[in-house]
Formats: structure tokens, sequence, C-alpha cells
């Protein structure tokens, strides 16, 4: 089988194609051929060597992120069948419940081998089926960032109709939380220094978008947009430079879901959480249990993931180019076909 390994982790670049043997499923493991991944920002992190968590393994088959048909599976499995089209969970041991020391080695394109392959073996607990409406392109979009924006919304946020979110940006996570919180009946105010991605949201439901260039303290706008009173759960994906803004434009006792780092690492003041009685809590994705509820919701309101891209197997630099670009609108995928 053909698949793109990282060697070392030196840069784009660094990224070749190579053969292995085809492999076999094991006890309760299924075999999937790959038909389409999709990158996430920690896939750049991880072949730039900036990915603060673990170093990744050796030869790491890249990409928590991939769908496919399941060609065989191993004795033991019954949750899935030759046949099923599914997609792979990013942590491939971590089916429910809170998240555990065992689960966290199991996260795929980082502790363990990803989905940048044509043939991949999953445990049968790490595979959740694909809502019948959504092609393999768009199923291969859901692993990480769309369970990511679901944990955020529904499982931390506990989310509900009339509330306010606010989001950052439009990346595979903030768009997400965009479609679900519509989905739930939701406000949602976003952020963007782009007039076009501004537009895009707004048609996308988004109230209002605010333009933190022009704009630098749009915590203040968020209030402004809410009557003063700030948002119910806000998804905060940019880290040491936008969470002190987040602190301010959340509601007294609301929640704040830290995903990500786009801005960097600093020391934070912990003052706003006290005197605003924030929830501000850390999430790594979600479980194979959320993510078989995100998709049951998927499929009953016919959600389609929104693609900004597909690259062929062959141009998968060029996709992680795309990425760095930062000029992407939502998804990033690679077909395998």
């Amino acid at each position: 089988m053909k698949c793109y390994v990282i060697p070392a982790p030196k840069g784009i670049e660094s990224l070749t194609l190579v053969e292995r043997p085809a492999p076999t499923p094991g006890p309760r493991q299924v075999l999937v051929r790959v038909r389409a991944t999709s990158l996430n920002y920690r896939d750049l992190l991880t072949i730039e060597a900036q990915y603060a968590r673990s170093a990744p393994k050796p030869d790491l088959i890249p990409l928590s992120d991939g769908a496919g048909e399941v060609v065989a599976v191993g004795p033991g499995v019954s949750r899935v069948k030759v046949g099923d089209r599914v997609a792979g969970c990013f942590m491939q041991r971590w089916f429910g419940g809170a998240i555990s020391e065992s689960a966290m080695p199991s996260a795929m394109g980082g502790a363990i081998d990803g989905m940048l392959t044509e043939l991949a073996v999953l445990e049968e607990e790490g595979v959740v089926k694909l809502p019948a409406h959504l092609s393999y392109e768009e199923g291969a979009t859901l692993p990480c960032a769309a369970v990511t924006a679901w944990n955020a919304l529904v499982e931390i946020g506990h989310i509900k109709a009339g509330d306010v979110v606010q989001i950052q940006g439009t990346g595979g996570v903030s768009i997400f939380a965009l479609q679900f919180a519509r989905m739930f009946g939701a406000r949602v105010i976003g952020t963007s220094s782009s007039a076009a991605k501004a537009e895009r949201l707004k048609q996308m439901g988004a109230e209002a978008v605010i333009d933190y260039r022009a704009t630098p303290d749009w915590d203040q706008e968020a209030l402004k947009l809410t009557g003063g009173r700030g948002a119910d759960i806000t998804v905060e994906v940019g880290g040491a430079g936008t969470l002190p803004r987040s602190f301010l434009a959340t509601r007294l006792g609301g929640s704040i879901a830290v995903i990500g780092l786009l801005s960097g690492m600093a020391t934070l003041d912990p003052m706003p959480i006290l005197r605003r009685n924030l929830k501000v809590q850390g999430l790594y994705v979600g479980s194979t249990q959320m993510f078989e509820a995100m998709n049951r919701a998927i499929e009953a309101n016919g959600l389609k993931p929104v693609i900004d891209k597909v690259f062929p197997f062959a141009e998968v630099q060029a996709a992680y180019r795309h990425l760095k670009s930062q000029k992407h609108f939502g998804k990033i995928v690679i077909s395998h076909a």
C-alpha cells in the first residue's frame, strides 16, 4: 500500500510517499480502505516540529481525520461489518466518559499512525458510521474539528435555543461551531479580519461579525451586540492572544471552551475568571460516543460540512501549503480516490 510518512518533522517538504505491506486487522480491529482525509492546524504543527503535546513517533503516518469503507474485520468485531462507510475517531481508545490516561496515547497522526494512507487498521470502537447523506470527502472533515466543536457546545456549554455563541475566525472548528449553534437555535457572533470571510459567515447565519483588526477591543463590541451581557458560550481557538478578551466577552457564569493556540502561549491573569465566575475548560477533541451523538444530529438535520478545497492524493504537500497560507474557509480535504 502507498502511504505518506514524516521521517523527521522538518517542514512540509519532509512529507514522503512510501510503499508498505498491507496491514491485517487483529482481534476487535477493522481494516479501512481510506477514501478521503482532511487537514487540521495540528497537522501543520506536527510536520513543522511545533506540536507541544509530544514528539511524533518515527516515520509517522500523519493526519487524524479520514473516512473510507471497511474491507476486512478481525475476530470479535460486531459494531461494523465489511462494506460499512466509516470515519476513524481521533482517539482510538476513548469510547466514552471522561478522557483517561490510557486514551491519550491513542491519538492518530501524532502518538500513533494516522490516516494519510491507502489502508488503515483501526480499533472497532475507534470508528463510527458516516451519516448516509455525506460523501467520503465530507465525512473526512468530522473526526477532529466537528467533534471538538460538538464537545465545546454540547458537552461543555450545554447549549440551548436562544444562547449566544462567540466564535473566532473561519477555521474548521469555528465553522462547525457556527453550524451546530444555528442547528440548536442559538445566535452566533464571529470575528474575522477578512470582509469576504465575514460575509460568508453572515450568509451561514452569523448574526454579526467583528473585524478584530479594525476593532482591537472586539470584546467590548461583543458586549454591545449582546446588550452588555456577553456570550453564553465562547469557542476559544486563539490562545493567549485572544483568551483575555474572551474572558470579558463572555457573560457572568458563562462557558469558555479552550481549544487552540493559534496566537501562541503566555502567562494569563486569572482574575477575570474569578470575577466573572467563568467556567473555563480545555478540551482535546472528544470520544467515540460524542462522535456518534453528533452524527445522529448531523443526519437528522441534513447538515453538510463546509469544504474549502479538495486536493488529490498526489498533491498532499500543496494541501499543507494551502493550510499554512490561512486563506481557506472551512476544511481542506485530500481525496484518495
